[in-house]
């Protein structure tokens, strides 16, 4: 099969004229005819790289996924493309769809508390450690979907069995979504996390108890703060140091846990 000007076709439209040839035991071929690729934009490039790349069977649901990425979602009532997935990410994209149906149905929303987090490291899953986009992108909304730091350490055990041991930034982005489904649960709203300082956006309702606070500026002064707005402050002292925010963020809660358990007892 001869496709001409491939680059004028959607991603869908090669790949499902690709699959038109060759059955069984009968080996065919599809040649992809274009003009210069330094004359193409980047977006038929994506394409044509896309359709290059994935050639074996089972292929569909990736190749899906990426043309959803590279056109946009769609219109929910109509052909009318969103065309904006790329900029904000396909699983913020989901998160916003899912926030109109969840008012309908009168059902919390999922982007009720608009957690925000922000640490001074790079935490992601390299493109050199795990290569195929659609794999790092299920082991993103893997970690997304913990409720406890006991199912990152399974993400972590499948990382290293199926690729080594993961490089420093996905140790990184391990480590913080450890401290993610702990702030969770502890009702935090936000956290910026740095190696001089720490700030967490409590919820009211927190579990966190407040009242050791003062017992700890006791000890260290200078140290602890909270804000009338919520916002508790923890800064590093100068007999401290942290590799990152997510070591001083990980220290700050072990203090307070530990306080907790002091007031408590």
């Amino acid at each position: 099969m001869f496709i001409d000007r491939a680059d004028l076709f959607g991603l869908s439209q090669l790949y499902q004229l690709r699959g038109r040839i060759g059955r069984s035991s009968e080996r065919a071929y599809c040649y992809l005819l274009v003009p210069n690729m330094s004359e193409l934009d980047s977006q038929a490039r994506a394409r044509l790289e896309t359709i290059e790349r994935f050639t074996e069977l089972g292929m569909g649901m990736r190749v899906a996924a990426l043309d959803m990425e590279q056109r946009g979602a769609g219109d929910l009532l109509g052909a009318e493309q969103s065309g904006f997935v790329a900029s904000v990410g396909f699983e913020l994209f989901c998160r916003l769809s899912r926030t109109p149906r969840a008012r309908r149905k009168a059902k919390p929303s999922c982007m009720k508390w608009n957690r925000i987090w922000t640490v001074d490291v790079e935490a992601l899953i390299p493109e050199q450690y795990v290569a195929d986009v659609g794999l790092r992108l299920a082991f993103y909304k893997q970690m997304a979907a913990a409720t406890s730091t006991a199912s990152i350490d399974n993400t972590e055990l499948e990382l290293e069995d199926r690729f080594g041991t993961p490089p420093p930034a996905a140790r990184n982005l391990l480590a913080l979504m450890r401290l993610k489904t702990t702030l969770r649960q502890l009702k935090v709203l936000g956290c910026d996390a740095r190696s001089s300082s720490v700030t967490l956006r409590l919820r009211s309702d927190t579990p966190i108890n407040l009242s050791c606070i003062e017992q700890l500026e006791v000890r260290s002064p200078g140290t602890y703060r909270v804000t009338p707005d919520s916002q508790l402050l923890r800064k590093a002292q100068s007999n401290e140091c942290f590799a990152n925010g997510i070591a001083h963020a990980e220290f700050m809660l072990a203090e307070l846990e530990q306080c907790t358990r002091v007031v408590v007892d």
